[in-house]
């Protein structure tokens, strides 16, 4: 009777205990929910609209930044490169697209959430661009790390195992090669961490592998850019462009999206050569000196992809030869190109804000960690800065 009684008794207690555990448990499970609720509530109720970039301009602006897609070619690479749909993979990348394994928002908010930042390499444009970052994580109480391979694809590879292995809540990454940029975003998605890629386009299969990619619209606003040079040429002449680096996606955008622009827009205007000399003002100052004994007079007007170096290199080279003529657009907008502006060196260039990039990458991460619906493709806005507007762009971002 003793021994029965015993038993009855410790089947009590673990009745109660275990009804306890399980009441613990719905209370923290309750708590937890509750907390996540304020965290989204107070997440959504952040206003990052009222920040500013260092030039006094809107940080984000997200209305009327989107254009009209054409439907694509059976075989874009068939068409001419004159033809602007043959550019339409790269162009258009990731507006097709077969999401592959993308993680389900928590929707719990994006206060607190540990976000890290991979870029390219350094350079003051991306001392902008972060610094744009981190005005929307300090907004958001998101907490950013930043990191940059200074322009070494190996590093930034080792970047990425390391990010997978701190195990963040979010990955952004700026690719440094279109091509490995598949292999990276595979990589981040099978480890199951959410990715945003920005500022340089991927390979479109990239896309499969991210929430998101945000950044300038560069084939838009070169487009844009090359019918603004055109009716300053009065849609005639010889013109020589100053590419990007070979492989990227600017070095395509702003050389070959202004040529297949002009080949329709203007199509008596002629291209007279195209070539990379890095961003290296010496080295531009040295093409742009052959291509005016070349060229002569025939020479009216130059395309850069960059309005610092490259800028500087095009402007002495016109100085010395006396060729006041000839007109400068380019690809912006430092304070060099700027500053060129004012000085009659540049006619245009674009306005490609560099806080705003990476302001971008880091709002779309916080709309998805609030449970948002964000587009597969987010760009900055578009505009040309010309003598009429660049004093409202001052001061420079970089």
């Amino acid at each position: 009777m003793k021994k029965f009684t015993t038993l009855c008794l410790s089947l009590l207690m673990m009745v109660a205990i275990t009804g306890f555990a399980f009441a613990a448990g719905q209370q923290e499970e309750g708590e937890m929910a509750a907390s996540g609720n304020d965290n989204l509530a107070a997440s959504l109720a952040v206003d990052s609209t009222v920040l500013k970039a260092a030039d006094g301009q809107q940080l984000i602006k997200l209305e009327g930044v989107g254009r009209t897609v054409p439907p694509r070619p059976a075989d874009p690479s068939a068409l001419p490169e004159t033809d602007p749909l043959h550019w339409w993979d790269m162009e258009f990348a990731g507006e097709i697209t077969n999401k592959t394994n993308i993680p389900e928002s928590p929707a719990d908010g994006a206060i607190g959430k540990n976000v890290t930042m991979i870029v390219h390499g350094d350079h003051p444009w991306t001392t902008a661009c972060t610094n744009g970052a981190q005005k929307v994580a300090d907004a958001y109480s998101m907490n950013l790390k930043i990191q940059s391979p200074n322009w070494d694809l190996a590093v930034q590879n080792q970047m990425i195992d390391q990010a997978i292995n701190e195990r963040p809540d979010m990955i952004l990454l700026i690719p440094l090669d279109a091509k490995t940029a598949l292999q990276q975003a595979r990589k981040i998605n099978k480890a199951g961490i959410p990715l945003i890629l920005f500022n340089t386009l991927p390979e479109a299969k990239a896309m499969d592998y991210a929430i998101s990619w945000t950044g300038p619209d560069d084939f838009g606003q070169s487009r844009k850019l090359a019918k603004a040079w055109a009716d300053e040429l009065g849609m005639k002449g010889g013109v020589a462009f100053v590419q990007h680096n070979p492989g990227t996606s600017p070095y395509f955008a702003r050389c070959f999206g202004p040529i297949s622009t002009l080949a329709e827009y203007a199509p008596d205007i002629e291209v007279l050569d195209m070539q990379s000399p890095g961003f290296d003002a010496a080295k531009t100052l040295q093409l742009v000196s052959d291509w005016i004994t070349r060229f002569g007079d025939d020479l009216t007007g130059i395309y850069v992809a960059d309005d610092s170096s490259h800028a500087l290199g095009v402007a002495e080279a016109l100085a010395k030869a006396g060729r006041e003529d000839i007109i400068v657009v380019g690809a912006g907008n430092s304070k060099v190109g700027m500053d060129l502006i004012k000085d009659g060196g540049i006619f245009a260039i674009t306005y490609q804000t560099a806080e705003g990039d990476g302001a971008l990458a880091v709002q779309t991460s916080a709309d998805w960690f609030n449970g948002l619906d964000v587009p597969a493709i987010r760009n900055i806005p578009q505009h040309i800065i010309t003598p009429a507007d660049v004093d409202s762009f001052y001061p420079p971002q970089w």
